[in-house]
């Protein structure tokens, strides 16, 4: 029987395939882990009415960790387990400066795609997350109280920079992380998937060393930090997976099926 009781998976370029999807193999696979006994939970930055869909296809009914860790929620109950969103004043700061620099923007509230205008990179991302979104105009007369978080969408070199600028000023008042490339997200400083994870995991009454976090980018580093083991899929950068326990010989889902069967079925 395997020492894990949980694994937790990132979903964009880990979980699903380049086209957005859940293939046969890591259904079976996931399917085999949990007749074992074992829990398995998506852990995404993405919206939970994004991550919904993929939880309902593999019949998940626990929580899942959504928005890189600011909403862990029931996949069935809607019960809410953690939210800890961004404080309004730090969001209107961020937002403020992208203004500056004409930046993609969206927010998020109550589970809605907030975008202040129609895009080439709004609309690649309502593509990605399979939500529309809700053109708003100026989100600094819009939000009225804490969105979930900020996210902002350019060239990864501009974001790099912007990063390098607003992480010595904020400190311990945000977290700050690329989720992809050209993705940069503002949220809580306990919204990320290492914390929410640890909160699953107490919840289940489990330790971190009876758990297994599954990703491939800058986002899941905490969580893979926090697991017992914590696997990087081929495809992630090199940076991430120095930070790994295992790193699978195969991209995508076929290295999560590559762990799974190798440190929970014993295949």
């Amino acid at each position: 029987m395997s020492k894990y009781k949980l694994v937790a998976a990132d979903l964009d370029d880990t979980l699903l395939d380049d086209d957005f999807r859940l293939t046969g193999r890591v259904k079976e696979a996931i399917k085999a882990i949990r007749a074992a006994g074992v829990q398995f939970t998506i852990s995404t930055g993405r919206m939970f009415r994004s991550a919904v869909p993929y939880a309902r296809e593999l019949g998940l009914d626990l929580p899942l960790i959504t928005y890189q860790g600011a909403l862990v929620k029931n996949a069935l109950s809607g019960e809410v387990l953690f939210y800890r969103p961004l404080p309004l004043i730090y969001a209107r700061e961020i937002i403020n400066r992208v203004h500056e620099l004409g930046y993609h923007l969206n927010a998020y509230l109550d589970d809605r795609l907030l975008m202040e205008q129609d895009t080439p990179e709004g609309r690649r991302y309502m593509q990605i997350a399979g939500v529309k979104a809700e053109i708003v105009g100026d989100l600094l007369k819009i939000l009225d109280r804490d969105p979930t978080k900020v996210v902002v969408i350019a060239n990864e070199s501009l974001l790099d920079q912007l990063s390098t600028e607003l992480i010595p000023r904020y400190g311990q008042k945000l977290h700050i992380a690329k989720s992809k490339p050209y993705f940069l997200e503002f949220s809580h400083p306990q919204a990320t998937k290492g914390h929410a994870l640890a909160v699953l995991a107490e919840h289940y009454g489990l330790k971190s060393d009876e758990v297994i976090a599954v990703g491939d980018s800058y986002n899941d580093l905490e969580m893979l930090d926090y697991a017992g083991l914590g696997v990087v899929v081929a495809n992630a950068r090199e940076e991430i997976k120095k930070r790994a326990g295992y790193v699978a010989s195969a991209p995508n889902g076929d290295g999560v099926v590559e762990a799974l069967n190798k440190f929970v079925l014993g295949r």
